[in-house]
C-alpha cells in the first residue's frame, strides 16, 4: 500500500479481512445462483466499487434471485420495485400529503418511497416510461433526491440494480443515455450450459431450500468502498485505460479511426469506472493491485452501454461487445 509502518500493517490486516468477507458473499451467492460465476462477480465488483448495475437478459435467468440473494448475504437494507407502463415517479420517491390534525391544524408529511434504502431493485425498468425512469438519475448521481424543493438524502451505502428486458422485446421503452452512463457495469446475463442448469434443477424442486445469511454488514461494504480507492494503480494501467476509452469514441485517437464503426461512445465516465471496478476486481481476489486482466475483463462491462454502433456497422453483423473485444487486443 502507499503508506509506511504500523499504518501500512493496519491495512494490509483490513484488505485482508475484506477480502475474505467478499469472497465469501461470493461463495454464498454461488449456492444459490448456478452458472453465473462471471455475473455474480461483476455485480459484486459493482458494489465494492461504489457503483450500480444493470443486468440484461431473458426473463427467467435468476436476475431477480441474484439480486435478492446479494441483500441477504451482504446485510443491506433492500426493497423491490416492479417498473410497469404506469407506475408514476411519486411511487418511487415518495410524496407529501396534507393531514389535518384532530384539532383542525392542517400540515404536509412527507411519506418515503422506495427509494429509501440501502440496495434498491428496479425489477424490468425498461417497462416504465421515460419520465419514471429518470425519477432514478439524481438518487444514482447524488444519493439524494430534491422533493417539493427539500433534499432528502438516501442511506449509505445506496446501490441501484435494475434489470432488463432485451431491447428487442414489445412493451420496453430504451433507456436514456444520461441513465446508462449512471451504470457503472452493464451485466449480461446469458442461459446457463446444461451442467449448472441440472444442478439447478436438482437444487430448485427438491425438499430441502438453501437459506442464505449475512456475511458482512453495510460498515463492511463502505469499508471496502474505502480501501478501493487506496489501493494503487500504476502508470501504465492509467495509460491503457485512457487508450482504450479514447479509442472507443467516433473520434478516437487511438491506433485507428472508429468513425464508420461507432456513432457515439464512452465519456469520462467510463475510465473513472474502469478503475475502481479493476481496483475491486483486485481486491476480492486479494491481489493488491489490478493488472491488465482485469482491463481486459471489465472492458465489456463497463463499455457496452456507454457506446453504439454506426447503422454500416450493425448491417455488417458487428456487435458491441465484438468491436470492445477488437479494441482490447488492438489497444491493451
Amino acid at each position: 500500500m502507499a503508506v509506511d509502518g504500523g499504518q501500512a500493517d493496519d491495512i494490509l490486516e483490513e484488505f485482508e479481512q475484506l477480502s475474505v468477507k467478499l469472497r465469501t458473499v461470493r461463495g454464498s451467492l454461488g449456492e444459490v445462483i448456478f452458472g453465473q460465476e462471471d455475473v455474480i462477480n461483476e455485480v459484486l465488483t459493482a458494489l465494492v466499487a461504489g457503483g450500480h448495475a444493470l443486468l440484461v437478459g431473458a426473463p427467467g435467468l435468476a436476475k431477480t434471485l441474484l439480486v435478492t440473494s446479494m441483500a441477504k448475504v451482504t446485510g443491506l437494507a433492500d426493497k423491490r420495485v416492479q417498473f410497469t407502463p404506469d407506475l408514476m415517479p411519486a411511487d418511487v420517491l415518495g410524496a407529501e400529503v396534507l393531514e389535518e390534525s384532530q384539532t383542525g391544524e392542517r400540515s404536509f408529511r412527507f411519506i418515503k418511497g422506495p427509494i429509501f434504502c440501502q440496495l434498491l431493485m428496479a425489477d424490468e425498468i425498461n417497462r416504465a416510461s421515460p419520465r419514471t425512469q429518470s425519477a432514478l438519475l439524481q438518487a444514482m448521481q447524488e444519493h439524494h433526491v430534491t422533493i417539493a424543493g427539500e433534499r432528502r438524502d438516501l442511506p449509505e451505502p445506496f446501490h441501484v440494480l435494475a434489470t432488463q428486458n432485451p431491447i428487442e422485446q414489445e412493451g420496453t421503452y430504451p433507456l436514456p443515455e444520461a441513465q446508462l452512463d449512471r451504470f457503472l457495469l452493464q451485466v449480461n446475463v446469458d442461459y446457463p450450459s446444461e451442467a449448472a442448469e441440472r444442478q439447478m434443477l436438482a437444487a430448485t424442486t427438491g425438499t430441502v431450500k438453501k437459506e442464505l445469511t449475512a456475511v458482512m454488514g453495510p460498515a463492511d461494504l463502505i469499508a471496502a468502498q474505502a480501501m478501493v480507492r487506496k489501493m494503487p494503480i500504476g502508470e501504465k494501467l492509467v495509460d491503457a485505460i485512457l487508450r482504450l476509452v479514447r479509442a472507443a469514441r467516433p473520434t478516437g485517437d487511438g491506433s485507428g479511426k472508429m468513425g464508420d464503426t461507432i456513432a457515439w461512445g464512452p465519456g469520462p465516465r467510463a475510465t473513472q469506472a474502469l478503475s475502481l471496478a479493476m481496483r475491486a476486481r483486485a481486491l476480492i481476489d486479494e491481489r493488491e493491485a489490478p493488472s491488465l486482466d482485469d482491463l481486459a475483463a471489465l472492458a465489456a462491462p463497463v463499455l457496452r452501454h456507454r457506446m453504439a454502433l454506426t447503422f454500416r456497422a450493425r448491417a455488417e453483423g458487428l456487435t458491441t461487445d465484438k468491436v470492445i473485444a477488437d479494441l482490447v487486443k488492438r489497444e491493451v
